[in-house]
């Protein structure tokens, strides 16, 4: 385990290092000046390295094999046989795997730090017309939505493709409509959900319901969960903005 601590430690200086040695190039012979309070940016800087190198052993220790685990347990056949009378191969059968995506897929984005980030220069930005623990909870459930869908499309094997297409023609059509200040927070919206909490449960989700569920390729069907991830919190944010802006048309109208 230490050998283990110390040869991701040691990766993760190699990783970081490149980031620092071009932030500390251009302070220096671009901009000519001085690092402001160059001992906190040191001390920041080690603790970015020792909190990535204890984050990555803990998502190879307890991220990626929960989210494998629980999808193999929810979709194995015993258990589905005990909730479910008829054939295994129907999608009604895995109903409990699409109850558990909904409910990671929330909790896991709400945890994330990449969408807090973002919610609250959102809501400073703003001047506070965004609220941060709101715009958190309507990301939270596109990505839950997201999630439902996609473990849906692995049990009963459909194009991945016209599934993300339909979902940016959605999008398309939102944007269309929506008021431009909101469409750019809802694109990056989508992005920071597929950062360091959220992608490994989900991927290991998509994997471990891939090997379980008879007929589907892990190799092929396992992978997809990260893009529904990704368009479906865009849908969310634009529908949320444009649900907004009608009932503040309607109150208008009624004065």
């Amino acid at each position: 385990m230490l050998k283990e601590i110390l040869n991701t430690f040691i990766s993760t200086i190699q990783d970081v290092a490149p980031i620092v040695l071009l932030i500390g190039t251009y302070q220096i012979f671009v901009i000519r000046k001085t690092i402001p309070d160059l001992k906190k940016v040191l001390l920041g800087v080690a603790f970015v390295v020792f909190g990535l190198t204890f984050f990555l052993i803990g998502l190879e220790k307890a991220l990626f094999p929960i989210g494998e685990i629980m999808a193999k347990q929810l979709s194995d056949h015993s258990f589905t046989a005990k909730h479910y009378s008829g054939a295994l191969t129907d999608w009604q059968a895995y109903y409990w795997v699409y109850i558990f995506a909904g409910l990671i897929g929330f909790s896991t984005t709400i945890a994330e730090p990449s969408l807090y980030a973002v919610a609250i220069k959102a809501n400073e930005v703003s001047g506070g017309t965004i609220e941060t623990f709101t715009l958190r909870v309507v990301v939270a459930i596109g990505v839950a939505v997201a999630l439902v869908v996609g473990t849906f499309r692995i049990v009963v094997g459909q194009s991945l493709v016209l599934y993300i297409l339909f979902g940016y023609i959605v999008v398309i059509i939102q944007t269309i409509f929506v008021q431009k200040d909101i469409a750019s927070l809802a694109y990056d919206s989508g992005g920071v959900t597929t950062s360091t909490v959220t992608v490994p449960i989900v991927a290991a989700l998509g994997i471990g319901l891939a090997t379980t569920v008879p007929g589907r390729n892990p190799a092929i069907d396992g992978f997809g969960l990260i893009a529904f991830a990704s368009v479906f919190p865009i849908i969310t944010v634009l529908g949320y903005a444009q649900i907004k802006s009608l009932i503040i048309l309607y109150n208008k109208k009624r004065q």
